[in-house]
């Protein structure tokens, strides 16, 4: 069992951010163990593919030697954005930039999960030579792998960000972290994950990062020392609807068999919207114009299918009981 403390103060300093830097490195866990992440299966045949192309055949090793079913990932390589939205090449930059006593810490404390890698042994005994190396194999993996469909993840990513921030407001960090995942939960002044570890953390006036993830498949993932920057990792919601279209219509699709009567583009926006969305989030993982989604969207919520509600300047659908009846889901 792991946790995090929290004083009054830190409890304010809690925010959300995505990073295409740490779904990079963790869409090797889906390609590793394929059966744990069956729902990623329309993009793992694509990545095997591309993971077999001699210039990525090496980048992929090499984060390969990192991101391992079970080990711990260095905090260095994946550290939490400093800002809610990020392009991967400046987070690239700040692994970059890390000082090479941290590098080794780093690398040394996930030995005590698993044993180092001879990669990740490499990495620790010359950060000058093999940052640049490291960073480069991140950056050709995303480039092929990730970034062509990083919009339509960012989308989802940022759906669920708005229902935590929904939750936070709603009810403070007891609720927020209680619904975060089955593991976690408020206990006092601290957030406990029950997980195989003893992990302990303090926030210190550091502030505290939440980070929806798409290749998080278990509970939330916490910073692997106290020494290091404190945050949390944790699986978004929907990710069963990420991949649609990539590969062959599963059979029993609810969206496919509703497509019939609503019309496929009504029927996949009804489906994305087991989570909240915007319009424009919802035009990113359709490839649909912002209009031809904003007009499907008033017709859904004219027959109660959806309901909206404005946050700031963002206006957020969700399907309303209604919707989910007809999708074949408990309401």
């Amino acid at each position: 069992m792991s946790e995090v403390r929290f004083a009054v103060a830190d409890v304010a300093e809690i925010r959300f951010c995505v990073s295409p830097l740490w779904e990079t490195v963790t869409s090797l866990w889906a390609l590793q163990q394929p059966g744990r992440h069956a729902l990623h299966l329309p993009w793992i045949k694509q990545a095997r593919t591309l993971a077999r192309r001699r210039d990525l055949a090496g980048p992929v090793a090499l984060l390969a030697a990192f991101a391992r079913p079970k080990a711990w990932l260095p905090d260095f390589l994946t550290p939490p954005p400093a800002s809610p939205l990020v392009d991967v090449g400046e987070e690239l930059d700040r692994v970059l930039a890390t000082p090479a006593d941290e590098v080794r810490r780093d690398i040394l404390v996930t030995a005590r999960a698993e044993p180092l890698t001879p990669g990740a042994e490499a990495v620790a005994a010359d950060p000058a030579a093999m940052l640049p190396r490291l960073a480069g194999a991140a950056r050709a993996w995303y480039d092929a792998a990730i970034g062509p469909h990083w919009p339509r993840m960012r989308a989802l990513l940022e759906a669920d960000i708005a229902y935590r921030s929904r939750q936070l407001v709603a009810g403070g960090a007891r609720l927020l972290f209680d619904t975060l995942h089955p593991a976690a939960r408020w206990e006092g002044d601290r957030l406990v994950i029950a997980d195989r570890w003893t992990q302990s953390l303090s926030v210190s006036g550091r502030g505290f990062p939440l980070m929806p993830s798409v290749f998080a498949d278990k509970g939330p993932l916490i910073s692997c020392s106290d020494e290091a920057a404190p945050g949390a990792v944790y699986p978004a919601r929907a990710v069963g609807t990420l991949w649609e279209g990539l590969g062959r219509p599963v059979d029993g699709d609810p969206a496919a068999a509703l497509a019939g009567v609503l019309g496929p583009a009504r029927a996949r926006l009804l489906e994305l919207l087991r989570a909240p969305g915007t319009t424009s989030d919802l035009a990113r993982r359709t490839g649909l114009s912002v209009g031809a989604v904003s007009q499907q969207l008033g017709l859904l919520h004219d027959a109660r299918l959806v309901e909206r509600n404005r946050q700031g300047r963002a206006v957020y659908y969700l399907c309303t009981s209604l919707g989910l009846a007809l999708l074949g889901a408990e309401s």
